[in-house]
């Protein structure tokens, strides 16, 4: 069973004042900020066996789909790759992980090779990307390679998106709790993402609303939310890839 876990802050009995109060001192304003924070974004512990179990299905699918689907694929995309443009095949970047550790997340490479890689996100009709690459990243096979992430235990199946060292440095200064988000292993898709906060962050109200949904996850992950969340993400990516045959706009 999920243990929470709280941030202990003594309360101090309260007595009616025989004065008129006084101004609030620091101690008293830190002491109501942390209360705050308890309320409201406190973070639970999983148990052991779900790390156990979540791990043994990340380790079996992502396996799974090495073998039986990147075996083919990963060659045809190779070599889609490399005539749309010169460069390596996978684009590896140095992404924020657990507990705040930088890994290396690979994905397959859509766009040329440019300098603004790790400082700049892509957008929409982002010139750097190439004609495979928006193939790749409409139908989200370029995020295949991250099983292998997953694989080695960088990522798992379900959890907050990584992001770019660049990106964590700059919002974990403005967001509030941004950094609750890296008390879990980064996902391949997660919570936020499935409430369509996918892609490109065009205001900062975007990113707070993928906090919040990160958090709510660490509040309630369990097997059952992480398998409806991989069954939403496959519907979507779906529905997503048919829509110019269907003439529906995703």
């Amino acid at each position: 069973m999920e243990q929470p876990i709280y941030i202990n802050v003594p309360v101090e009995r309260k007595i009616k004042p025989l004065n008129p109060p006084t101004p609030q001192s620091d101690i008293a304003e830190i002491r109501e900020m942390f209360k705050e924070m308890n309320q409201r974004y406190m973070v639970y512990q999983p148990s052991s066996y779900y790390q156990t179990v979540k791990r043994s299905i990340d380790i079996i699918i992502s396996m799974t789909f090495i073998t039986l689907v990147m075996s083919w694929l990963f060659p045809i995309i190779a070599v889609l790759i490399k005539f749309s443009s010169k460069g390596p095949v996978f684009f590896r970047q140095k992404r924020t992980g657990l507990k705040g550790v930088e890994f290396d997340c690979f994905k397959f490479r859509t766009m040329r090779v440019n300098a603004d890689a790790d400082t700049k996100q892509a957008t929409a009709n982002d010139s750097r990307i190439t004609a495979v690459g928006k193939f790749l990243r409409k139908t989200h096979l370029d995020e295949t390679a991250q099983f292998f992430n997953v694989l080695l235990g960088d990522m798992s199946i379900v959890g907050p998106r990584p992001h770019m060292l660049y990106h964590t440095r700059y919002y974990s200064q403005r967001i509030p709790y941004y950094n609750l988000r890296h008390e879990t292993q980064p996902g391949m898709t997660g919570m936020a993402q499935i409430k369509g906060y996918i892609g490109e962050i065009n205001v900062e109200r975007e990113l707070r609303k993928r906090v919040q949904w990160d958090i709510y996850y660490l509040k309630n992950r369990s097997i059952w939310l992480d398998i409806k969340i991989v069954i939403n993400t496959f519907g979507q990516v779906f529905a997503k890839t048919i829509s110019p045959i269907t003439g529906k706009n995703r």
